[in-house]
Order: structure tokens, then sequence, then C-alpha cells
């Protein structure tokens, strides 16, 4: 997968925005407002901080090395993937979907609310 192909399936998941909050070359993706991805298009290889659930972020890092603690993040929530084709393309797509759902989950009442989401 490479950075077209990221953004393009980030794009597609419902009530998804990009923008460059905090400098012109970090591309966050948020989902009513909440970052569930980010990435860096300065990097020389490509690479994505995604939300994961604590202990599979653990799991992950011990099996993948290309999977390490969120890099600016809080490290038990978040990981850095490096994007480097090390990692099946199918369980980048669950991680992304992880992220997403993770957010999703996270919003109140309100917020689910306001975006249709109940």
């Amino acid at each position: 997968m490479n950075i077209e192909n990221f953004r393009a399936y980030c794009l597609q998941k419902n009530h998804v925005t990009e923008s460059f909050p905090f400098d012109d070359v970090t591309l966050v993706f948020k989902v009513c407002n909440k970052i569930f991805a980010i990435t860096g298009l300065d990097e020389q290889d490509f690479r994505v901080n995604l939300k994961c659930n604590p202990d599979w972020a653990i799991e992950l890092r011990e099996s993948y090395p290309a999977v390490i603690p969120g890099y600016h993040m809080n490290k038990q929530h978040w990981n850095t993937v490096i994007i480097d084709g090390s990692i099946p393309k199918d369980l980048l797509i669950q991680l992304i979907d992880h992220s997403y759902d993770l957010i999703l989950q996270s919003l109140t009442k309100k917020v689910k609310l306001e975006y249709g989401l109940l």
C-alpha cells in the first residue's frame, strides 16, 4: 500500500476528513473531528500512526518489527506502522479499520447524534 492508496481508503470511510492541522507535511485523518490516523508526507519511508487496543498493540510490536510505539503519541494506545512491505496488506487494512472503529466507539452520545450515528 502506498500513500495514495492509504489516503483513498481512509477517505472512503463515513464522516472522515483530512487536514494539515500541525504543519504542511503532517496529514491527519479524522472521523467526526477526532484523529484516527496521522502520516508525514516528508518521511523517507511511508509510516502511519494508528490507534490500537493496548493489548493488541503489544502483540503487534512483538510480532512485526515494522510496528513500533506511536511516535509523538500515547505509546500505550498508538502504534507507528512502517509501510515497508513486511506487513500484509489485509493486516494493514485491519489496523486502519480498528483505529477508525476505536474512535467511533469513543464518541459521546451527543456527537453520535450530531453525525447521525445513532
